[in-house]
């Protein structure tokens, strides 16, 4: 096992800056994962770790040792990659063996460990085929053992799963999470697929354009994430958001002309300003046209997921998900009436992005009534 430590990195290609001043630490045993949308800089960010590519500035270190000007094969690493990257004249023996091969260690003890390793992935019956012979998900387990038996401090994991089927997937990100345990090394596990992130993680990292957005456990992300970034891209369906202004007694934002109660403390500490009003699809509620206390809204379209179902509602163009086992069933083109329990609502700041407090909404009134009168 190993600490990773990353002061300060950042990484520039000419002009264009990829990361902005990278803070991070992963503590001996971590499964970490870095969640972000395609371009926001995870993937380099890890091969920085492996050495695979330059540190513009900043500082990596791993298990103590500053490791910015060390080879790959001197950091302790071993890395899996999204495209397998194995040799398709060798059979699953000789890839899983190559490092030892090259690093000359004796044929028997190479033969031992990678009988061993064969063992650890469930490919003892199939080490004399040739990777073309075999499954993508039984080519990613030639890929995890090739990294297994290099017996390495750290585990680096480049997008593993994306060239995967959803069966596939769920399978692998099972057995990945069982090996970790197993093997007790730190792991770092780059995707965009917000539900790896969310299953595999003890530490998640958010990250957009280059910069850490959040870092927490997955639920510290879900339920208090620290930006509308954050708010949108973990949650499926999204986060829903709608632009308000904090009333002047600071007790209450309007949506179509309702009154939304928020946390009085909170409210009064920005009362008068713009705000993102954020609440989740699961904590929205459907109820009858005319309800009191709820929002007139159209139903736009209905997603049967056969455990639960998506409703998306239509509110002067605003479009609100509604979501979770127990959403009610209404055809679409309904009437229907929209409420948003007040102690499920997250406020942000429409300048910054950044949330406006931090703990959920309304801690002090969890008792108090959906809308206010």
């Amino acid at each position: 096992m190993a600490e990773i430590n990353i002061r300060n990195v950042r990484k520039s290609y000419g002009r264009t800056q990829i990361l902005h001043g990278v803070d991070l630490d992963f503590k001996s045993g971590e499964f970490v994962v870095i969640l972000g949308p395609s371009g926001c800089g995870k993937s380099t960010l890890l091969r920085m770790i492996a050495g695979l590519e330059e540190i513009s500035a900043g500082e990596i270190s791993i298990d103590g040792t500053v490791v910015n000007d060390l080879e790959p094969r001197d950091r302790g690493c071993s890395m899996v990659f999204q495209n397998y990257a194995l040799y398709p004249h060798m059979n699953v023996a000789a890839n899983i063996g190559y490092a030892l091969k090259v690093a000359g260690v004796p044929r028997a003890e190479r033969d031992r460990r990678i009988t061993e390793t064969a063992r650890i992935v469930g490919l003892e019956e199939m080490l004399d085929r040739k990777p073309a012979q075999l499954s993508g998900g039984q080519r990613q387990r030639v890929a995890m053992g090739r990294a297994i038996i290099r017996e390495p401090k750290v585990f680096l994991f480049d997008e593993p799963l994306s060239n995967l089927d959803a069966k596939l997937r769920v399978q692998m990100r099972v057995e990945i999470r069982r090996l970790h345990k197993r093997l007790s090394a730190t792991s770092v596990f780059v995707t965009h697929d917000q539900v790896e992130a969310m299953t595999l993680a003890d530490k998640l990292i958010v990250m957009n354009k280059g910069h850490v957005e959040q870092v927490g456990t997955p639920l510290e992300i879900y339920h208090r994430p620290r930006t509308r970034f954050v708010g949108t891209f973990i949650g499926s369906p999204a986060m829903n958001f709608f632009d308000s202004t904090i009333a002047p007694g600071g007790n209450f934002v309007l949506l179509d002309g309702i009154q939304m109660a928020i946390d009085p403390a909170l409210g009064r500490d920005n009362a008068g300003s713009t705000v993102s009003v954020g609440i989740r699809p699961e904590h929205c509620r459907l109820v009858k046209a005319g309800t009191a206390n709820s929002v007139p809204a159209t139903v736009d379209f209905v997603e049967e997921l056969g455990s639960g179902r998506n409703v998306h509602v239509d509110i002067d163009g605003t479009i609100f998900a509604v979501g979770g086992d127990e959403a009610p069933f209404f055809e679409t083109g309904a009437t229907v009436g929209l409420q948003l329990p007040s102690e499920h609502i997250h406020l942000f700041s429409r300048d910054t992005g950044l949330r406006l407090d931090d703990a959920p909404a309304l801690k002090h009134n969890t008792n108090q009534s959906t809308v206010a009168a």
